[in-house]
């Protein structure tokens, strides 16, 4: 009896059977292939501490990085891309390296490092799932690593600063999805009718982007111009995961969001209540030992700021 297989993963919510694009991934893929995957989904538990996530964990291998759990599984016997061509796979890679370079960086963008998102929906979203008092902290890092990731792949010189790379970012993406939506035509998938794993990718990739609904819908606009990509998304979902893991029917979204407007509403009480803090700290010299910083940069450094100022 081969090992069981079980994929630790964020939870899903917009219709999605999990918002985080490389847990995506991965369970696309699973389904592509048809790996028995069991899943873990670690929303409310300790496990999700560190945010490493997709976790793969076997009777004897934990494997982690998507890339590195869809080898695993091609070891497995379990392949999406046995009937593609030696081209075909050479393709495969190559599109998965553009769209890391390229669009991931926007996707990160959208859901970590904008303000306006950050605040009203990722965080909330993120931080009704994590345990207290992990809901306090992990978010903030979540975006500190998004941020640190753009700006690996992006802020080289003269570039430093992730105001000075946000319109580049911004460009690269939208020419990376035309180009995607250009080799996929009127095709079903990537390569013909059975996806792969470049299917995978993509979708994992732009699901999150084309479904969950962001108050500043910058590359979400460009995106929903493509109907071809948009097209591939539903098709999966409806064909792959109308009764996924985590789930969720159409039926429950406006519950969902009724919750996520809630849930805002007392995140941004939380803000305000810090601010009032702040003003009493400034109209007291005397708690405040030294001046400190108010510009605010990215929803991280925002935090992190709050965090000094209120430390004793």
């Amino acid at each position: 009896m081969a090992a069981p297989l079980e994929l630790s993963c964020w939870g899903g919510g917009w219709g999605l059977p999990s918002v985080h694009s490389e847990s995506l991934v991965v369970m696309a893929y699973a389904k592509f292939s048809g790996a028995p995957l069991k899943i873990n989904v670690i929303d409310h538990t300790w496990r999700g501490s560190r945010g490493d996530v997709p976790v793969l964990t076997t009777e004897d291998s934990v494997v982690s990085q998507p890339a590195k759990i869809l080898n695993f599984l091609r070891k497995q016997k379990y392949n999406a891309d046995c009937e593609l061509s030696a081209k075909q796979g050479a393709d495969t890679l190559a599109y998965i390296a553009l769209l890391e370079e390229k669009l991931l960086p926007a996707v990160l963008h959208t859901f970590w490092v904008e303000n306006d998102n950050y605040f009203t929906v990722t965080k909330p979203w993120f931080a009704s799932r994590i345990p207290f008092p992990l809901s306090l902290i992990l978010p903030g890092r979540m975006s500190r690593g998004a941020l640190n990731r753009i700006l690996l792949t992006r802020g080289e010189p003269p570039l430093y600063h992730i105001r000075e790379v946000e319109a580049q970012i911004y460009r690269d993406a939208k020419e990376c999805l035309n180009l995607l939506s250009h080799r996929l035509g009127t095709s079903q998938f990537f390569f013909g009718d059975t996806p792969s794993t470049l299917d995978a990718y993509v979708f994992g990739f732009l699901a999150p982007l084309y479904k969950v609904r962001f108050p500043k819908v910058h590359l979400q606009e460009h995106l929903k111009q493509l109907s071809n990509l948009c097209r591939l998304c539903d098709d999966i979902l409806n064909s792959y995961f109308r009764h996924g893991p985590a789930g969720t029917s159409p039926a429950g979204q406006e519950m969902i969001d009724a919750n996520l407007r809630k849930l805002t509403q007392l995140v941004n009480k939380e803000s305000n209540l810090i601010e009032k803090m702040d003003d009493n700290l400034r109209q007291s010299p005397q708690l405040l030992p030294r001046k400190l910083p108010t510009l605010k940069l990215t929803p991280a450094e925002e935090e992190s700021n709050s965090l000094q100022r209120l430390s004793p």
